[in-house]
């Protein structure tokens, strides 16, 4: 999920532990705490995608 963020355009600003702030031009600073073998449900990658502009297309 990460990767495919990074892929759109988003950037680590910061992490601290799991959180990782991630910025984008022109969007609000995001905070994404998820490890990379979470599996994250449906329900919240509509969250996570409403969010960051991420479309099913970009994983």
């Amino acid at each position: 999920m990460l990767a495919a963020l990074q892929r759109i355009g988003w950037t680590v600003k910061r992490a601290t532990s799991s959180h990782k702030t991630l910025a984008r031009a022109g969007w609000p600073d995001v905070v994404f705490a998820f490890h990379d073998s979470d599996e994250i449900g449906p329900r919240m990658l509509a969250r996570i995608a409403k969010h960051t502009g991420l479309q099913p297309s970009d994983l």
